[in-house]
């Protein structure tokens, strides 16, 4: 299993905080794919830190279920089965319909914020799908269903939703996405909206509901081969 390609030096420094933000991006952005390892020492040489921040940052990562690590084989980012990613999805989808009725019920000075960040993220989406930018359509989609949630006032529950998401991220059932399909993931965003600008709450859980259903039916086309995480193997170190 090759490493993950450390890609150039942290981008808002050396310290910790610094390397951890770093990675997680890589990670949550599918720069670093499940399943692939990743070499502390070329992380910390292409970083010009220690070794110490980096596996400081791993360790976090692992404690967030983003990243694994196996004694005398090191680190790899996290590889989570079709049922374990099925089952989050189920729990995100859970957390977020709780969010969406307290959002619901928010008060006008609150909702009105949200509302105008979702209309931008909604059209992010759609122009993503249009010009084909995976990216793109991935950051705008979180964007729009966290700008939906927003206004919920619970910062326990919209941390816990946060973190759930961040363990799904990296898997990204919505690679590959056909055109029309993706047509509808947006319609259904647009379905949300309209529901939450009308104060529509069982209008709202039901488009949200429905959306949900459709990203179980894409973790289930998952490809077999992705289903078993493999083995890491030690990888010699570029000189």
């Amino acid at each position: 299993m090759p490493a993950a390609d450390p890609g150039g030096p942290p981008r808002a420094g050396t310290t910790r905080e610094a390397v951890l933000a770093e990675l997680r991006r890589r990670v949550l952005d599918g720069e670093f794919a499940p399943g692939r390892a990743i070499d502390v020492e070329e992380v910390a040489a292409a970083g010009g830190v220690s070794r110490v921040p980096v596996r400081e940052a791993l360790m976090t990562l692992v404690g967030e279920g983003l990243v694994e690590h196996r004694p005398r084989q090191g680190y790899a980012v996290a590889r989570l089965r079709p049922d374990e990613l099925d089952e989050l999805y189920e729990v995100r989808g859970i957390l977020e319909l709780a969010e969406l009725r307290r959002a619901a019920t928010a008060p006008p000075e609150a909702l009105a914020p949200a509302l105008q960040r979702a209309r931008a993220a909604l059209v992010a989406v759609a122009a993503a799908l249009e010009a084909g930018g995976e990216l793109a359509h991935h950051r705008s989609s979180r964007a729009f269903h966290m700008a939906l949630v927003g206004p919920c006032a619970m910062p326990r529950l919209l941390r816990l939703f946060a973190t759930t998401w961040d363990t799904t991220d990296p898997h990204r059932p919505m690679r590959d996405l056909p055109h029309a399909e993706g047509v509808l993931l947006v319609a259904e965003h647009a379905a949300m909206l309209a529901a939450l600008e009308a104060g529509d709450v069982e209008g709202l859980c039901a488009a949200a509901d429905a959306h949900l259903r459709r990203l179980h039916g894409r973790i289930g086309a998952r490809p077999a081969a992705e289903d078993e995480p493999g083995p890491l193997r030690r990888v010699r170190r570029r000189r």
